[in-house]
């Protein structure tokens, strides 16, 4: 069994092939797509966040919204950078998301991944100490994060307060409860999943990662998630991991899927570089035939070692397209391959 969500770049352009033209396009239409997933059956609505991007940028009003609207479906992000954030008054909206929600946030952060603008967490106020990096700020912006959710307190109170203070020192709010639990990273290395593994947090692997082996994508990956558990059962968590792949895989059972993804040139891994030192494989997509795509699936070790299967979807063709997308994985495949 595995939770099958989706995972929108939330993308928007002026074309008039698009069917999201602006940002309130994109907004609206993914609180759309996330209540009509939710009565497909799907299990998550996670969103990607990017700066100075037309894409999804700050997640928590859409995530508040999209917690509003539903009842049961997982709400996350893949991923927060967290180069970019304040972990403090995050940690204000993530707990007021998940209250809203009644406890289904699902939050993904990471260090970052390639940006827009050159070193844009600078125009947000932040710098890198001396002697460290930009990963290592975010790393540390997440440790912060991290110890806040837990809801101790730690701010010394004033002692002639507008309003009347709780005992003792004085923690964030709102806090929600469970929360700390229910936060992912971003790993594109094996060494970062270890490093997450160690601090308690659920693992989320994307199409992409360090080109460490030199072996097929999915190789890799599942090497990554083998790494990560071994590291969690050895710092002594008490309670099991959650381990999340994302995949662009479509079903093609009917002509519109075909004009758009039957032209079977994207089943290969791709090698490239994020940065000047950084070699990266970028894992193959999947279109075919039901029944030849199940065949394909059944190969990707990495799918098979997760219990979070995260679905990409081309948001800019529109809700009612994307619906059709996740509802022909969760009908045509997913039960076949034993995910269902």
């Amino acid at each position: 069994m595995k939770k099958i969500g989706f995972l929108s770049f939330g993308h928007w352009t002026p074309s008039p092939q698009s069917q999201t033209r602006s940002a309130g396009d994109t907004l609206l239409q993914s609180i759309d797509l996330a209540v009509a997933a939710e009565e497909l059956g799907a299990d998550g609505a996670y969103f990607r966040v990017h700066h100075f991007a037309r894409q999804l940028a700050s997640p928590f009003p859409l995530l508040a919204a999209v917690g509003a609207r539903t009842s049961r479906i997982e709400i996350g992000t893949a991923v927060i950078d967290m180069r970019y954030e304040n972990p403090l008054y995050m940690a204000e909206d993530a707990g007021s998301a998940d209250l809203i929600s009644q406890g289904r946030l699902q939050l993904g952060i990471s260090r970052g991944s390639p940006e827009q603008v050159v070193d844009g967490w600078r125009y947000f106020g932040y710098n890198p100490p001396d002697g460290q990096s930009d990963a290592d700020m975010g790393r540390r912006h997440a440790e912060v994060f991290l110890e806040v959710l837990k809801g101790e307190g730690f701010a010394e109170p004033n002692p002639r307060p507008m309003f009347p203070n709780p005992p003792g020192l004085l923690r964030l709010e709102p806090h929600s409860e469970g929360l700390r639990e229910r936060i992912w990273w971003g790993a594109g290395s094996n060494a970062t999943a270890v490093w997450a593994a160690k601090l308690g947090m659920n693992l989320q692997s994307s199409t992409l990662k360090d080109d460490e082996t030199g072996e097929a994508f999915h190789i890799q990956q599942a090497k990554q998630i083998r790494a990560y558990r071994e590291a969690w059962k050895e710092a002594g968590h008490q309670r099991e991991p959650r381990v999340s792949v994302s995949r662009s895989i479509f079903a093609l059972v009917n002509d519109r899927d075909r004009s758009y993804f039957g032209y079977g040139n994207e089943g290969q891994d791709k090698i490239g570089f994020i940065d000047e030192n950084t070699k990266a494989i970028f894992g193959r997509s999947y279109a075919a035939e039901p029944d030849a795509l199940i065949e394909e699936l059944k190969k990707d070790e990495a799918i098979a070692e997760a219990d979070t299967l995260l679905l990409t979807v081309p948001n800019q063709l529109g809700v009612e397209y994307n619906a059709h997308v996740i509802e022909s994985i969760l009908k045509y495949v997913a039960p076949a391959l034993g995910w269902r």
